[in-house]
Protein backbone atom coordinates (compact mmCIF):
# COMPACT_ATOMS: atom_id res chain seq x y z
CA UNK A 1 0.00 0.00 0.00
CA UNK A 2 2.96 2.63 1.07
CA UNK A 3 5.01 1.38 -2.38
CA UNK A 4 1.55 2.00 -4.50
CA UNK A 5 1.39 5.65 -2.45
CA UNK A 6 4.94 6.28 -2.82
CA UNK A 7 4.90 5.44 -6.71
CA UNK A 8 1.78 7.67 -7.14
CA UNK A 9 2.92 10.51 -5.39
CA UNK A 10 6.38 10.85 -7.33
CA UNK A 11 3.97 10.38 -10.64
CA UNK A 12 2.39 13.27 -9.69
CA UNK A 13 5.36 15.15 -8.95
CA UNK A 14 6.74 14.48 -12.10
CA UNK A 15 3.72 15.30 -13.74
CA UNK A 16 3.98 19.00 -11.89
CA UNK A 17 7.64 19.49 -13.34
CA UNK A 18 6.47 17.98 -17.07
CA UNK A 19 3.25 21.00 -16.51
CA UNK A 20 6.24 23.60 -15.85
CA UNK A 21 8.51 22.50 -19.35
CA UNK A 22 4.85 22.90 -20.92
CA UNK A 23 4.35 26.46 -19.45
CA UNK A 24 7.90 27.23 -20.66
CA UNK A 25 8.81 25.82 -23.67
CA UNK A 26 5.15 26.62 -25.22
CA UNK A 27 5.63 30.07 -23.98
CA UNK A 28 8.76 30.29 -26.52
CA UNK A 29 6.74 28.92 -29.73
CA UNK A 30 4.56 31.71 -30.50
CA UNK A 31 7.78 33.74 -31.42
CA UNK A 32 9.14 30.54 -33.18
CA UNK A 33 5.74 30.36 -35.28
CA UNK A 34 6.20 33.75 -36.65
CA UNK A 35 9.35 32.97 -37.59
CA UNK A 36 8.90 29.90 -39.20
CA UNK A 37 5.77 31.78 -41.34
CA UNK A 38 8.69 34.88 -42.56
CA UNK A 39 9.25 31.83 -45.39
CA UNK A 40 7.13 28.08 -44.91
CA UNK A 41 3.69 28.12 -45.72
CA UNK A 42 1.06 27.44 -42.63
CA UNK A 43 -0.14 23.66 -43.26
CA UNK A 44 3.80 22.89 -44.24
CA UNK A 45 4.59 24.34 -40.61
CA UNK A 46 3.21 22.06 -39.07
CA UNK A 47 3.91 19.05 -41.71
CA UNK A 48 7.55 19.16 -41.32
CA UNK A 49 7.19 20.03 -37.36
CA UNK A 50 5.09 16.95 -36.63
CA UNK A 51 5.93 14.66 -39.44
CA UNK A 52 9.66 14.76 -38.13
CA UNK A 53 8.96 15.09 -34.59
CA UNK A 54 6.94 11.65 -34.91
CA UNK A 55 9.92 10.28 -37.05
CA UNK A 56 12.24 11.01 -34.10
CA UNK A 57 10.14 9.77 -31.57
CA UNK A 58 9.46 6.57 -33.08
CA UNK A 59 12.88 5.79 -34.56
CA UNK A 60 14.34 6.43 -30.83
CA UNK A 61 11.22 4.00 -29.20
CA UNK A 62 12.29 1.09 -31.17
CA UNK A 63 16.16 1.79 -30.93
CA UNK A 64 15.32 1.39 -27.36
CA UNK A 65 13.18 -1.55 -27.78
CA UNK A 66 10.09 0.41 -26.50
CA UNK A 67 6.78 -0.50 -27.33
CA UNK A 68 4.84 1.53 -29.60
CA UNK A 69 0.69 1.33 -29.38
CA UNK A 70 -1.18 -1.20 -30.28
CA UNK A 71 -2.42 -1.03 -34.09
CA UNK A 72 -5.67 -1.31 -32.90
CA UNK A 73 -5.29 2.27 -31.34
CA UNK A 74 -4.21 3.73 -34.18
CA UNK A 75 -7.44 5.24 -35.64
CA UNK A 76 -8.22 6.77 -31.87
CA UNK A 77 -4.94 8.22 -31.30
CA UNK A 78 -4.53 9.61 -35.01
CA UNK A 79 -8.36 10.76 -34.32
CA UNK A 80 -6.98 12.88 -31.20
CA UNK A 81 -3.47 14.02 -33.13
CA UNK A 82 -5.86 15.57 -35.74
CA UNK A 83 -8.14 17.73 -33.14
CA UNK A 84 -4.91 18.30 -30.56
CA UNK A 85 -2.76 19.67 -33.68
CA UNK A 86 -4.14 20.06 -37.00
CA UNK A 87 -7.35 21.91 -35.61
CA UNK A 88 -5.87 22.78 -31.83
CA UNK A 89 -2.15 24.18 -33.30
CA UNK A 90 -2.77 24.54 -37.22
CA UNK A 91 -5.75 26.90 -36.24
CA UNK A 92 -3.16 29.12 -34.23
CA UNK A 93 -0.97 29.02 -36.81
CA UNK A 94 -3.23 30.31 -39.48
CA UNK A 95 -5.01 32.88 -37.46
CA UNK A 96 -1.51 34.47 -36.50
CA UNK A 97 -1.16 35.87 -40.09
CA UNK A 98 -3.98 38.14 -39.18
CA UNK A 99 -5.26 38.54 -35.43
CA UNK A 100 -2.11 40.45 -33.02
CA UNK A 101 -0.51 38.06 -31.14
CA UNK A 102 -2.01 39.51 -27.87
CA UNK A 103 -5.15 39.19 -28.80
CA UNK A 104 -4.33 35.65 -29.67
CA UNK A 105 -2.98 34.81 -26.25
CA UNK A 106 -6.31 35.92 -24.88
CA UNK A 107 -8.61 33.95 -27.03
CA UNK A 108 -6.34 30.89 -26.64
CA UNK A 109 -6.21 31.49 -22.80
CA UNK A 110 -10.08 30.40 -23.22
CA UNK A 111 -8.89 26.79 -23.42
CA UNK A 112 -9.61 25.89 -20.06
CA UNK A 113 -13.33 27.45 -20.16
CA UNK A 114 -13.57 24.92 -23.51
CA UNK A 115 -11.44 21.87 -21.39
CA UNK A 116 -14.01 22.38 -18.42
CA UNK A 117 -17.49 23.13 -20.88
CA UNK A 118 -16.65 19.43 -22.54
CA UNK A 119 -15.82 17.66 -19.43
CA UNK A 120 -18.92 18.80 -18.15
CA UNK A 121 -20.91 17.76 -20.50
CA UNK A 122 -19.25 14.13 -21.04
CA UNK A 123 -20.86 11.20 -19.45
CA UNK A 124 -18.80 10.41 -15.88
CA UNK A 125 -16.36 13.87 -16.62
CA UNK A 126 -15.11 16.12 -14.27
CA UNK A 127 -17.67 18.89 -12.81
CA UNK A 128 -16.04 22.18 -11.79
CA UNK A 129 -16.89 23.64 -8.82
CA UNK A 130 -16.85 26.91 -7.63
CA UNK A 131 -13.56 27.24 -6.57
CA UNK A 132 -12.55 25.82 -10.50
CA UNK A 133 -14.28 28.13 -11.67
CA UNK A 134 -13.46 31.42 -9.57
CA UNK A 135 -9.71 30.42 -10.12
CA UNK A 136 -10.13 30.31 -14.12
CA UNK A 137 -12.17 33.62 -13.92
CA UNK A 138 -8.98 34.95 -12.00
CA UNK A 139 -6.13 33.93 -14.50
CA UNK A 140 -8.28 34.95 -17.55
CA UNK A 141 -8.72 38.83 -15.70
CA UNK A 142 -4.56 38.36 -15.51
CA UNK A 143 -4.42 37.60 -19.27
CA UNK A 144 -6.86 40.50 -19.97
CA UNK A 145 -4.76 43.04 -17.83
CA UNK A 146 -1.64 41.58 -19.54
CA UNK A 147 -2.83 42.33 -23.22
CA UNK A 148 -5.56 45.26 -22.68
CA UNK A 149 -3.74 47.68 -24.34
CA UNK A 150 -3.82 45.37 -27.39
CA UNK A 151 -7.41 44.85 -27.84
CA UNK A 152 -8.05 47.84 -29.56
CA UNK A 153 -5.22 47.27 -31.89
CA UNK A 154 -6.70 44.83 -34.29
CA UNK A 155 -6.64 45.94 -38.42
CA UNK A 156 -10.01 44.97 -38.60
CA UNK A 157 -11.30 42.88 -41.75
CA UNK A 158 -12.49 39.49 -43.02
CA UNK A 159 -9.22 37.94 -42.50
CA UNK A 160 -9.63 39.36 -38.33
CA UNK A 161 -12.74 38.10 -38.02
CA UNK A 162 -11.70 34.80 -39.50
CA UNK A 163 -8.61 34.58 -37.32
CA UNK A 164 -10.60 35.29 -34.03
CA UNK A 165 -13.53 32.60 -35.23
CA UNK A 166 -10.19 29.91 -36.15
CA UNK A 167 -8.79 30.41 -32.47
CA UNK A 168 -12.15 29.69 -30.84
CA UNK A 169 -11.82 26.54 -33.13
CA UNK A 170 -8.22 25.99 -32.08
CA UNK A 171 -9.54 25.74 -28.09
CA UNK A 172 -12.55 23.92 -29.04
CA UNK A 173 -10.62 21.21 -31.00
CA UNK A 174 -7.62 21.07 -28.37
CA UNK A 175 -9.80 20.83 -25.18
CA UNK A 176 -11.70 17.58 -27.56
CA UNK A 177 -8.69 16.05 -28.33
CA UNK A 178 -7.20 16.42 -24.85
CA UNK A 179 -10.47 14.65 -23.31
CA UNK A 180 -10.23 11.88 -26.06
CA UNK A 181 -6.71 11.38 -25.28
CA UNK A 182 -7.08 11.39 -21.46
CA UNK A 183 -9.07 8.83 -21.82
CA UNK A 184 -9.19 6.79 -24.55
CA UNK A 185 -5.83 5.82 -25.67
CA UNK A 186 -3.43 3.24 -24.14
CA UNK A 187 -1.93 2.74 -21.41
CA UNK A 188 1.50 2.84 -23.11
CA UNK A 189 4.10 5.45 -22.57
CA UNK A 190 3.19 8.92 -23.10
CA UNK A 191 5.74 9.32 -25.34
CA UNK A 192 4.57 6.44 -27.45
CA UNK A 193 1.24 8.39 -27.84
CA UNK A 194 2.59 11.34 -28.63
CA UNK A 195 4.86 9.94 -31.59
CA UNK A 196 2.14 8.32 -33.59
CA UNK A 197 -0.28 11.49 -32.74
CA UNK A 198 2.88 13.60 -34.17
CA UNK A 199 3.13 11.56 -37.12
CA UNK A 200 -0.53 11.06 -37.76
CA UNK A 201 -1.05 14.91 -37.86
CA UNK A 202 2.07 15.61 -39.52
CA UNK A 203 0.91 13.32 -42.59
CA UNK A 204 -2.42 15.01 -42.47
CA UNK A 205 -0.53 18.45 -42.36
CA UNK A 206 1.48 17.69 -45.47
CA UNK A 207 -1.58 15.80 -47.57
CA UNK A 208 -3.22 19.73 -46.60
CA UNK A 209 0.02 21.33 -47.86
CA UNK A 210 0.17 19.24 -51.20
CA UNK A 211 -3.56 19.78 -51.74
CA UNK A 212 -3.23 23.22 -51.27
CA UNK A 213 -0.33 23.87 -53.59
CA UNK A 214 2.08 25.78 -50.62
CA UNK A 215 5.33 22.99 -51.86
CA UNK A 216 5.94 25.82 -54.38
CA UNK A 217 5.46 28.75 -51.95
CA UNK A 218 8.22 26.87 -49.44
CA UNK A 219 11.72 28.76 -49.18
CA UNK A 220 14.15 28.63 -45.98
CA UNK A 221 16.19 30.98 -44.45
CA UNK A 222 18.64 30.49 -41.46
CA UNK A 223 15.55 32.09 -39.76
CA UNK A 224 13.13 29.63 -40.64
CA UNK A 225 14.78 26.98 -40.43
CA UNK A 226 16.03 27.63 -37.37
CA UNK A 227 12.43 27.99 -35.88
CA UNK A 228 10.95 25.07 -37.32
CA UNK A 229 14.17 22.79 -35.52
CA UNK A 230 13.01 24.35 -32.35
CA UNK A 231 9.63 23.45 -32.88
CA UNK A 232 10.61 19.83 -34.12
CA UNK A 233 12.86 19.47 -30.76
CA UNK A 234 11.50 21.57 -28.34
CA UNK A 235 8.23 22.23 -28.97
CA UNK A 236 6.52 19.16 -30.21
CA UNK A 237 9.12 16.17 -28.85
CA UNK A 238 9.71 18.04 -25.66
CA UNK A 239 7.03 19.82 -24.55
CA UNK A 240 4.10 17.92 -26.46
CA UNK A 241 5.02 14.66 -24.58
CA UNK A 242 5.58 16.40 -21.07
CA UNK A 243 1.49 17.92 -21.81
CA UNK A 244 0.69 14.09 -22.63
CA UNK A 245 2.20 12.77 -19.14
CA UNK A 246 0.69 15.86 -17.56
CA UNK A 247 -2.80 15.65 -18.22
CA UNK A 248 -2.68 11.79 -17.21
CA UNK A 249 -1.77 12.62 -14.25
CA UNK A 250 -3.62 16.31 -12.94
CA UNK A 251 -7.07 17.34 -13.32
CA UNK A 252 -7.57 18.50 -16.96
CA UNK A 253 -8.29 22.26 -15.23
CA UNK A 254 -5.19 22.68 -13.41
CA UNK A 255 -2.83 21.05 -16.74
CA UNK A 256 -5.15 24.10 -18.94
CA UNK A 257 -3.54 26.55 -16.50
CA UNK A 258 -0.02 26.53 -18.80
CA UNK A 259 -2.50 28.88 -21.67
CA UNK A 260 -2.19 31.66 -19.28
CA UNK A 261 1.63 31.00 -17.92
CA UNK A 262 2.67 30.87 -21.62
CA UNK A 263 1.60 34.77 -22.29
CA UNK A 264 3.89 35.93 -19.29
CA UNK A 265 6.60 33.77 -20.74
CA UNK A 266 6.87 35.48 -24.15
CA UNK A 267 6.71 39.25 -21.96
CA UNK A 268 9.74 37.68 -19.87
CA UNK A 269 11.31 37.08 -23.45
CA UNK A 270 11.04 40.15 -24.45
CA UNK A 271 12.10 42.39 -21.14
CA UNK A 272 14.86 40.13 -21.26
CA UNK A 273 15.98 39.74 -25.22
CA UNK A 274 14.38 42.67 -26.55
CA UNK A 275 14.46 45.04 -23.67
CA UNK A 276 11.09 45.42 -23.51
CA UNK A 277 9.91 47.27 -20.08
CA UNK A 278 8.66 45.24 -17.63
CA UNK A 279 5.81 47.11 -16.26
CA UNK A 280 3.28 47.62 -13.47
CA UNK A 281 0.93 46.36 -15.22
CA UNK A 282 2.49 43.08 -16.05
CA UNK A 283 3.32 42.40 -12.33
CA UNK A 284 -0.32 43.16 -12.00
CA UNK A 285 -0.98 40.65 -14.51
CA UNK A 286 1.14 38.02 -13.26
CA UNK A 287 0.00 38.35 -9.37
CA UNK A 288 -3.31 37.52 -11.04
CA UNK A 289 -2.15 34.78 -13.50
CA UNK A 290 -0.33 32.67 -10.49
CA UNK A 291 -3.52 33.66 -8.29
CA UNK A 292 -5.88 31.90 -10.56
CA UNK A 293 -3.39 29.05 -10.35
CA UNK A 294 -3.07 28.68 -7.12
CA UNK A 295 -7.02 28.62 -6.71
CA UNK A 296 -7.25 26.11 -8.88
CA UNK A 297 -4.71 23.48 -7.25
CA UNK A 298 -6.46 24.28 -3.99
CA UNK A 299 -9.86 23.38 -5.46
CA UNK A 300 -8.43 20.10 -6.50
CA UNK A 301 -6.76 19.13 -3.57
CA UNK A 302 -9.78 19.78 -2.14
Amino acid sequence: MRQSYLVNRQSRSLAYVAWIVVCIVWGTTYLAIRIALESVPVALVGGLRFTAAGIILITALRLTGQPLPSPRWWTTIALSGFLLLVIGNGAVVWAEQYVASGLAAVIVAMVPFWNVVVEAIRPGGERPTVRTLSGLAVGFAGIVVLVWPELFTGNGGDGFVAGVIALQLACAGWAVGTSITKRNTPSSPPTATSAVQMLAAGLMFLAIATVTGEWRELAFTVRSASAILYLVVFGSIVAFSAYVYAFRHLPIATVSLYSYVNPLIAVVLGSVLLSEPFSSRTLVASALVFAGIAIVRSASRA
